[in-house]
């Protein structure tokens, strides 16, 4: 029987994820936009989980099987950005700002920026989407310290450390948030650029 080299199996837990982690992903995905689009359009008292299903193309109970509650659906288009953001700010240089990141061309766009876009406003009107809303940046936190605690050698634990991914956190939130509020002159990126110069002299500290 011929053995894997050493070093083969964790290899491969770097590179892309599985087939079938991916196609869970993109069906995630897909429930997503689907309950922001039916939610949008008559309401989250109005939408069932049977009809997200319908929508989405799969099953109520393979639904259920990914999400405990309707409103839970709408979480991967808000992980996702979240996620990306994480990723960019990870690899950012040590001795170059963080608000300067979202200059990157790196930093790429959002293929769901309108979905999103209407997820977020909903929040201002249905408290279960704003729960999930605020679930989702809370969960973000301790990426965020563990980006911060690299950056200045520290523990993430720390408390200035957990502070500091408290206003990192805060300003992607509120950044997001006034872009939906606006009228559309001033784009999501230049706002959440301005909240990180803002938060960024206690940051690196």
């Amino acid at each position: 029987m011929t053995t894997a080299p050493d070093g083969a199996t964790g290899s491969r837990r770097t590179g892309r994820p599985p087939l079938t982690e991916r196609r869970k992903a993109a069906t995630r995905m897909r429930v997503a936009r689907e309950a922001v689009r039916l939610f949008a359009a008559q309401g989250v008292a109005a939408t069932s989980g049977r009809e997200i299903a319908n929508a989405a193309g799969i099953s109520a109970r393979t639904l259920w099987r990914y999400f405990p509650s309707k409103e839970s659906c709408v979480a991967p288009l808000l992980t996702g950005g979240l996620e990306g953001a994480v990723r960019h700010l990870s690899a950012w240089p040590r001795d170059r700002p963080l608000a300067e990141a979202v200059d990157d061309p790196a930093w790429g766009g959002d293929a769901d920026t309108e979905a999103v876009r209407s997820l977020v406003l909903l929040t201002r009107t249905e408290p279960g989407l704003r729960a999930v809303w605020l679930q989702v940046h809370q969960d973000a936190e301790s990426a965020f310290a563990r980006i911060l605690a690299e950056r200045t050698g520290r523990r993430e634990t720390d408390f200035e450390v957990r502070v500091r991914a408290v206003a990192l956190n805060g300003a992607f939130r509120v950044a997001v948030e006034e872009w939906v509020a606006g009228d559309g002159t001033v784009s999501r990126a230049l706002l959440l650029r301005d909240a990180l110069r803002l938060v960024d002299p206690i940051l690196d500290g």
